[in-house]
């Protein structure tokens, strides 16, 4: 079954590591990509961009509007994700525990099954 391991990141919280910390960060998360390649468990990832890069639109009596980003106001934005191909949810969770992100506090990686995909 695929899981998406949903990165939800806070900026500030990650502004306030220390910059060995936030390095270690990617560092950790090459480490995670190799380890899900090599398990065979891996499907795909995504990083996004920060959200003053999103667009909003929004149709409205038929006329489109668009306006800068993000939808929402929030502390924390989907920063990116993993999509992973497992046996069980527990495995996924199990791999989202190695995601560097989920031993920081005040972060945490978001498992969520995909009950349909299309081209995948």
């Amino acid at each position: 079954m695929k899981y998406l391991l949903v990165l939800n990141v806070n900026p500030d919280v990650l502004a306030a590591l220390p910059e060995e910390e936030q390095q270690a960060i990617g560092s950790g998360h090459q480490k995670f990509m190799d380890t899900i390649k090599a398990s065979g468990e891996f499907h795909s990832t995504v990083a996004l961009q920060q959200p003053a890069e999103s667009a909003v639109v929004r149709v409205r009596d038929g006329l489109p509007a668009v306006t800068d980003g993000p939808f929402v106001e929030s502390k924390e934005f989907l920063g990116g994700y993993y999509l992973v191909d497992v046996a069980s949810r527990e495995r996924a969770c199990e791999l989202a525990a190695l995601i560097p992100d989920a031993s920081i506090e005040g972060l945490g990686v978001e498992v969520r099954g995909v009950e349909f995909a299309d081209g995948l």
